[in-house]
């Protein structure tokens, strides 16, 4: 199994319980979906995932690797080799080009292959943008360019948050197909946030949360 979350808990500041009891698991390529209203715990979830913030009790496993045993330095590297994020709000560099966005991260973690984001660049239609500056193209390219950022470094897990929420239906389609092809080509474990059930639908699997437990 590559991402075990085994009872998870989590309260935030004040005593407000946001995750209660939660477990779930996602295979190697495997794609799941996690639906649920604003405020459910949905972007808490996949920020633990992602060893970006500490759950109270219960246990996530990455690979085999036990998250409460990370310090930040070994959760910063597990992300930088092992995890990649994919927002609703794009995060590109604005003073980089669409090229040089597409392989900030795989240099930060030392496996920049440009043979490998040539062919990102080709299959997300950014080979004729690669010069360009992000104010220069459209939201749905912004937005395959932040999915081929993320999947330059070839992760074995995927975390996208509501990754096509700020494009309009035409858009929202094309890149969400773009994203499943590549996750499918690379057998990368993709969860997916979504308030979508036909985006949902789309996936291996969903799971839905509701009051911080899953339904």
């Amino acid at each position: 199994m590559l991402l075990s979350i085994e009872h998870v808990h989590k309260t935030y500041p004040g005593g407000r319980p946001v995750l209660q009891d939660v477990s779930l698991s996602l295979d190697h390529g495997q794609t799941l979906a996690l639906t649920g209203e604003s405020g459910s715990g949905k972007s808490t979830l996949l920020n633990l995932s992602a060893a970006l913030d500490h759950f109270d009790a219960g246990e996530i496993t990455l690979d085999g690797i036990a998250l409460s045993g990370l310090d930040d330095s070994g959760r910063a590297g597990l992300r930088r080799k092992h995890v990649s994020l994919v927002f609703q709000q794009f995060n590109l560099i604005p003073s980089l080009t669409v090229a040089q966005n597409l392989s900030f991260h795989a240099r930060l973690a030392g496996c920049h292959d440009p043979d490998w984001e040539a062919h990102l660049a080709d299959r997300l239609g950014l080979s004729d943008l690669l010069s360009r500056f992000p104010e220069r193209v459209s939201g749905g390219q912004q937005q395959r360019v932040a999915i081929g950022r993320a999947m330059a470094v070839r992760p074995k897990l995927l975390l996208a948050d509501e990754p096509t929420g700020n494009l309009d239906e035409t858009a929202s389609a094309a890149v969400l197909d773009l994203m499943l092809s590549l996750v499918t080509e690379s057998g990368t474990a993709l969860l997916l946030v979504t308030h979508s059930q036909d985006i949902a639908g789309q996936l291996d699997r969903r799971v839905h949360l509701a009051g911080g437990r899953i339904q």
